[in-house]
């Protein structure tokens, strides 16, 4: 990747950055047997895994540091947020993640009744099989046929579990 002074075409630089070859990387990993996947686990993390680390678990930590290095980490937001949740705080967490808001550029996949149906969100509305719809709340209607919350009917919002109180 070139090397830009301007601020803006270094950012640009990166995110053009080439996801066929992080994609092509992460999928190659499946196809490793055990020691090749133990020496590419040494090569990305300069020691050898930890014993009680199985395949699986492998496969994702590599894959996560591939695309950290090629895309960046998380941002500090979502790190505390995780540490909370390892720190034995779920619920505490979860109360105060803020709503997921989806920026333009964004693809959005849901499969309903074994039909895979994809959004793609723009600065003011979104695109369905090639038409403008305002809002995902008019897709979700149209794909299940009844009205459905589009935030929640693509997963990013989550239903509110409310309390009955026998009072």
């Amino acid at each position: 990747m070139e090397q830009t002074h301007s601020k803006g075409r270094k950012r640009e630089a990166i995110l053009s950055c080439d996801y066929d070859s992080v994609a092509r990387q992460t999928e190659e990993l499946v196809s490793l047997d055990e020691p090749a996947l133990k020496q590419k686990w040494a090569s990305v993390f300069g020691a050898d895994p930890p014993s009680n680390f199985g395949r699986s678990l492998m496969l994702r930590a590599i894959s996560y540091r591939i695309q950290e290095r090629a895309f960046g980490p998380l941002k500090a937001s979502a790190r505390r947020f995780l540490d909370s949740i390892c720190d034995g705080q779920p619920e505490t967490a979860l109360k105060r993640l803020p709503k997921t808001r989806v920026g333009a550029g964004t693809v959005l996949i849901r499969e309903w009744r074994g039909v895979r149906h994809r959004v793609t969100v723009l600065d003011r509305d979104v695109v369905y099989r090639g038409q403008r719809y305002r809002s995902l709340t008019e897709v979700a209607s149209r794909i299940t046929g009844t009205h459905w919350s589009g935030p929640m009917f693509f997963g990013l919002r989550r239903r509110v579990k409310r309390e009955v109180s026998n009072g």
